[in-house]
């Protein structure tokens, strides 16, 4: 498979920020990490992100966005612009140089035994002003399929133990286990230890 580079954004429930983070790659395995970066929420962001997070408490369909969702999903899209922005600016790169963006967006109500998820963010008007493809909408689909709304979660940590153990050879600092049910696979980290591979 042949490389490259993609930058994935997050901004978590303690809506402090959006994170930045780069990542060489074929998919499957880590090339190598790359730089990362952080914007800060401010007071006021952070305000009207408290606000749509308790008005989208009552929501029953995802697709539903009262006035207030639909302003805190503009700021949740034109703050992730601004973090790609700055952190293209600030590491000397040009837009043409990353292949994806993922875009996780803000979430708002995660409800999976609802089958039940809502993130804020307009994934098309992000790669339309970043001029870059975006990958968004990351949990629906796994929600709708009876998962916890994580879905790179496991095939991220296989690749990162992958480079832990192309960097460390003896052994990997991490525990994986890895538990099948049907044709579904989990992973979960349990700590330090120096074990062979998953």
């Amino acid at each position: 498979m042949s490389r490259l580079v993609a930058i994935g954004l997050m901004s978590g429930t303690s809506y402090d920020g959006v994170d930045v983070a780069l990542v060489d790659t074929d998919g499957e395995e880590i090339g190598h990490l790359g730089p990362t970066g952080y914007r800060p929420y401010t007071e006021q962001e952070r305000d009207l992100l408290r606000r749509a997070i308790a008005a989208a408490a009552n929501l029953k369909d995802r697709a539903d966005r009262p006035k207030l969702l639909v302003e805190a999903e503009e700021l949740v899209t034109d703050v992730h612009a601004e973090a790609v922005e700055a952190f293209l600016a600030a590491n000397g790169m040009a837009p043409g140089a990353v292949a994806v963006v993922g875009f996780h967006g803000q979430t708002v109500l995660h409800r999976p035994e609802r089958q039940l998820t809502v993130q804020l963010g307009n994934g098309r008007a992000l790669a339309g002003r970043l001029g870059v493809p975006v990958v968004y909408d990351l949990r629906a689909a796994d929600v709708a399929a009876g998962g916890q709304g994580a879905p790179l979660v496991p095939v991220f940590h296989r690749a990162m133990v992958r480079l832990l153990r192309r960097a460390h050879p003896v052994g990997v600092p991490v525990l994986w286990l890895y538990a099948y049910s049907g044709l579904r696979k989990a992973g979960l980290l349990v700590g330090p230890s120096l074990v062979g591979q998953p």
